[in-house]
């Protein structure tokens, strides 16, 4: 039921990555590398630090390296590294399969945020779940999907994570949510206004990727994937979520903290969140800031 605990997460994974292309040709935008980790294993780690037990990662035709980067390790690939002395690795990556119980969806149906859950539906059941992309990370002391799993275990009604915007460019380039102020850094959302500018915009709080939902949810898509017209993508906060708030069914906007929020699916974003997690690593951070230094 709606009031159970949150154990499940759905991560949309089957777009083709076409900012990145010709690199995501051949490699999922999603394994694209932070560092040593690709984007997608820091999510996965982030929802398993939450609680999450299982994950259900839609994807597509191409992108059998998910798949294979979640599984046990080959006979291969243990021999090189037992061989080369380096156990210490070994042990790294064989607990990568361990971290939750992994399930995989070819998608199908409408383009749009909606189809991978209709897809996943029939393993999310009658519970509540979190549904979210590889393309936004969350850096900072506070988890945000427990932040999330804490809001719903408060309001029982879906969790919409919101970042709060400073720069005025920003209201241009995000959703801004509107509704009912509950308290500071939430309010009981009424609408998602894309990009309207700061001007036009009701609150700071600027909607971003992931959701924190409830099973009638799926009810809902169920009944509006007929009324999509022929070539639009299916939207979840346009044909979904913006249904349910027009009937009044609580949804929050909730400013979730953090210290840095990035988005890896544009170039640009990429690029910062790989300098800022080098920045951070002990190993690299120091000979990094001297090449830096060079260069400016």
């Amino acid at each position: 039921m709606s009031n159970s605990k949150v154990r499940k997460a759905v991560i949309a994974a089957a777009g083709f990555g076409t900012r990145f292309l010709p690199q995501t040709k051949a490699m999922p935008k999603e394994m694209l590398p932070i560092i040593n980790k690709p984007v997608i294993q820091y999510i996965v780690e982030q929802l398993v630090e939450a609680g999450i037990e299982d994950i259900i990662i839609v994807t597509g035709y191409h992108k059998r390296s998910i798949e294979d980067h979640f599984d046990t390790v080959s006979a291969d690939l243990k021999e090189n590294l037992l061989a080369g002395n380096k156990s210490d690795l070994l042990k790294e990556i064989e607990a990568i399969p361990n971290m939750a119980n992994f399930a995989y969806i070819r998608q199908k149906g409408i383009y749009g945020s909606t189809t991978p859950i209709l897809n996943a539906a029939h393993l999310i059941g009658d519970e509540p779940f979190i549904y979210t992309f590889a393309d936004d990370l969350f850096v900072g002391k506070n988890n945000r999907y427990s932040q999330m799993i804490e809001l719903y275990q408060e309001f029982k009604s879906p969790i919409l994570p919101c970042i709060t915007l400073e720069d005025e460019a920003d209201y241009n380039r995000y959703g801004i949510v509107a509704g009912d102020k509950v308290r500071s850094g939430i309010v009981k959302a009424s609408r998602i206004l894309e990009k309207p500018g700061k001007n036009n915009a009701p609150t700071n709080l600027a909607s971003v990727g992931g959701y924190l939902l409830t099973p009638e949810v799926l009810e809902y898509a169920r009944e509006a994937k007929s009324s999509v017209p022929t070539g639009d993508e299916f939207y979840l906060t346009t044909y979904v979520l913006q249904k349910m708030m027009d009937e009044n069914k609580p949804i929050y906007g909730c400013a979730l903290e953090h210290d840095n929020y990035y988005d890896t699916g544009n170039t640009l974003g990429y690029l910062k969140t790989v300098f800022d997690v080098a920045l951070k690593d002990q190993t690299l951070s120091a000979e990094l800031k001297k090449y830096i230094r060079t260069l400016i």
